[in-house]
Formats: C-alpha cells, structure tokens, sequence
C-alpha cells in the first residue's frame, strides 16, 4: 500500500486525464472538480497534481499511465469508488460523457479489475 499522499496525486492525474481526453480542459470541469474537494481529505493532493499537469501540458496518456500504476501498486482500496465518482462527474460538467471519456473511464475499471482478479487468482 502506496502513502495516501501518493495515491491522492494519482486521483489528481486521473481526474486531469479524464478532463483532457476529450481535448481541452474546461473551466465547468474545474469548477466541478473544486466543489467535488471542498470537503476531501485529500484535495491538496489532488488539486496540486491535476494544476501541474495542466500547466505542464500532460498528456492524458502519462497521467494516466503515472496513475494507475501507483494504484495497482496500492492494491485495492474502497476510495477507487470515490475517485470513480470524481471522474465520472468532471466528465459529465461539460457536454455530458463523450466516447473518449467514456473510454477512459471503462479503461480504469478494466485494468483495476485484471491487476487484482490476477493477484487473487
């Protein structure tokens, strides 16, 4: 299990990733994102990771890949389910769920399904 710091900065790129595989950041989705942290333990996390990449011009691609390997890292872990939640809402702030998000979104589920099914198996 990964330091809950380091897991939150892997929210903050997932949620990033989320918000850019569609294209471009949108103010809604930060807007979102800000009033889905107002009362998370870790919003500082992940506020900090999601502002860097953006700044950095992050491809959806390594924050995604940076993520999920620190959660397959962590193993399983109940806040997937509140970051999931996270990502699904960001997404739908601006044009509801598009393909790309919706791709994404199946993405991370499968691979954390295949990381722990295969652990236990």
């Amino acid at each position: 299990m990964v330091k809950r710091e380091r897991l939150y900065d892997a929210f903050g790129d997932l949620v990033y990733a989320i918000a850019k595989v569609d294209g471009a950041v949108q103010p809604v989705e930060i807007d979102t994102l800000n009033r889905l942290l107002a009362d998370f333990s870790g919003k500082y996390e992940i506020n900090y990771t999601f502002n860097y990449d953006l700044a950095k011009e992050i491809s959806v691609e390594d924050a995604y890949n940076h993520a999920i390997e620190v959660c397959k890292e962590n193993g399983p872990d109940p806040e997937y389910a509140v970051l999931l939640e996270m990502m699904v809402e960001v997404a739908k702030a601006y044009m509801g769920i598009v393909p790309s998000e919706r791709e994404l979104l199946d993405k991370f589920i499968d691979d954390l399904k295949e990381k722990f099914i295969n652990e236990i198996s």
